[in-house]
């Protein structure tokens, strides 16, 4: 028997057809800003992990032109939040920010000039 109500079974509320918005604004709203970073953070690292073929799958999901994208935008939040984040969460995100840069400049076959890479405009020039 089909649901013939206005407002459909997907906005019923506990409906599993649909996405609990006001449940999902909840739990978001208990995480503290430092924590959304972070995984923000962590979420760009691991594409342009992906994207620079780092991963088993290797050249499958290669893309430079994207992981480019990825880099800078990682680049730029991490640039943004330097102040808003501790040293015990920056660090290691910095790290592998400049781990990811230098493994597109290895990746690429025309090399950019330094400070011109992904993300060095946020970074600085990056050097092996």
């Amino acid at each position: 028997m089909s649901d013939t109500s206005p407002a459909g079974p997907a906005d019923s509320p506990g409906s599993s057809d649909g996405p609990d918005f006001d449940e999902m604004t909840r739990d978001i709203a208990e995480v503290p800003a430092v924590e959304v970073i972070v995984t923000v953070a962590v979420n760009l690292m691991s594409a342009a992990a992906v994207k620079l073929g780092l991963t088993e799958e290797g050249d499958k999901y290669k893309d430079l032109d994207e992981a480019r994208k990825l880099i800078t935008a990682l680049a730029g939040l991490l640039d943004a939040s330097t102040t808003e984040i501790s040293s015990f969460h920056a660090a290691p995100l910095r790290d592998g920010l400049k781990s990811l840069q230098l493994a597109f400049r290895e990746a690429s076959l025309i090399p950019d000039e330094p400070g011109q890479g992904p993300g060095e405009k946020y970074t600085g020039p990056v050097y092996g």
